[in-house]
C-alpha cells in the first residue's frame, strides 16, 4: 500500500516546552484515521508539522513521499493537502460568495483572485452539488450558518484533489442537527473508493464515525496508543486515558462515552 505518512520519533521542542515528544505514526493510503486528544494534547503542533509550518526537532518526517529536510517542500507538500478549519474562515475576503470560496480551492488562494477555467467551474458546480451547498452557492460567504461554512470549505479543500484531507474540529460551534448533516457529508467522502486519506481532528468521542477504521489518542504530546478504532475505543482504555472511570457504549457503528458512576 502506499504510505501516506510517516512520522519516525518526531519530537519539537519550543523554548523549555515539548510540545511533542517522540511521536510515531504511519497512515497507509486508504485508511481513515482519528486524531483524539483533549485541549493541550498537542493535536495543533502535530497538525501545524504535517503541514510543514515548521520541522521537527528531533525525528523523520516524511509526508506524501516528500521526507522533510531533503528538500524545499512546503508550498508542493501543502498543493497537494486539503485543510479545513475554522481559523480560515476569517481569512477570506468579505465579498467572496459560497461558490467563489470554493473555487479559490484549485488555485490554493484565500479568495478568488484570477479567471477560473470552465472544467474548474463543472467542478466547483458538481462539489457544490454533492455537499448540498448548490442553494446557497452566491450568498455572501460570511451570512452562511456555521455549519454551512464548514461545508463550503470542505468543498474548497477538495477542488485540488488532495491526497490528504485534514479536518481540524469541522463541527466545532455546530448544534446536533447541524453537526450530523455535516458528517454525513464527510462519511460520504470517505466512502469514496478514490477519496483522499482522512485525518479527523477532534476531542469528541461521539463524532467517531463508522468510516474512520483507525484512531490515535494523543496525551501531553505524546501517542497514548494508535490503532484499529474500534479495538482501541473501549471503556478499559479511555479509563486509562482519561484516568477517571468512564464507559463506552457502541451504538449505529458509533461510540458514546460517559463517566462511570461508582456505587
Amino acid at each position: 500500500m502506499t504510505m501516506i505518512l510517516e512520522l519516525e520519533g518526531v519530537s519539537r521542542r519550543r523554548d523549555d516546552k515539548m510540545l511533542l515528544d517522540g511521536v510515531d505514526w504511519q497512515i497507509q493510503k486508504g485508511e481513515h484515521w482519528v486524531l483524539y486528544g483533549l485541549n493541550g494534547a498537542g493535536k495543533t503542533s502535530l497538525l501545524s508539522l504535517i503541514n510543514a509550518y515548521f520541522f521537527p526537532t528531533t525525528g523523520k518526517v516524511t509526508v506524501l513521499g516528500m521526507e522533510f529536510g531533503k528538500t524545499y517542500l512546503a508550498e508542493k507538500l501543502r498543493s497537494q493537502i486539503g485543510f479545513v478549519s475554522s481559523s480560515i474562515q476569517q481569512k477570506l475576503p468579505p465579498q467572496d460568495n459560497a461558490y467563489e470560496v470554493v473555487l479559490s480551492g484549485a488555485y490554493a488562494s484565500l479568495g478568488l483572485h484570477q479567471e477560473t477555467t470552465e472544467e474548474v467551474d463543472r467542478k466547483g458546480v458538481e462539489i457544490l452539488r454533492e455537499l448540498g451547498c448548490l442553494e446557497y452557492a452566491n450568498r455572501n460567504y460570511h451570512t452562511l450558518s456555521q455549519g454551512e461554512k464548514q461545508r463550503v470549505l470542505i468543498g474548497r479543500a477538495l477542488m485540488a484533489d488532495p491526497a490528504l484531507l485534514i479536518l481540524d474540529e469541522p463541527t466545532a460551534g455546530l448544534d446536533f442537527i447541524a453537526r450530523e448533516e455535516l458528517l454525513e457529508s464527510i462519511a460520504m467522502i470517505a466512502k469514496k473508493p478514490e477519496g483522499p486519506t482522512i485525518i479527523y481532528v477532534t476531542h469528541h468521542i461521539e463524532e467517531i464515525l463508522p468510516e474512520f477504521n483507525k484512531t490515535l489518542l494523543l496525551k501531553e504530546g505524546k501517542v497514548f496508543d494508535s490503532g484499529d478504532t474500534d479495538k482501541l475505543i473501549n471503556s478499559e482504555q479511555l479509563s486509562r486515558f482519561f484516568n477517571i472511570p468512564v464507559t463506552i457504549v457502541w451504538t449505529n457503528g458509533r461510540p458514546l462515552l460517559s463517566k462511570r458512576v461508582m456505587s
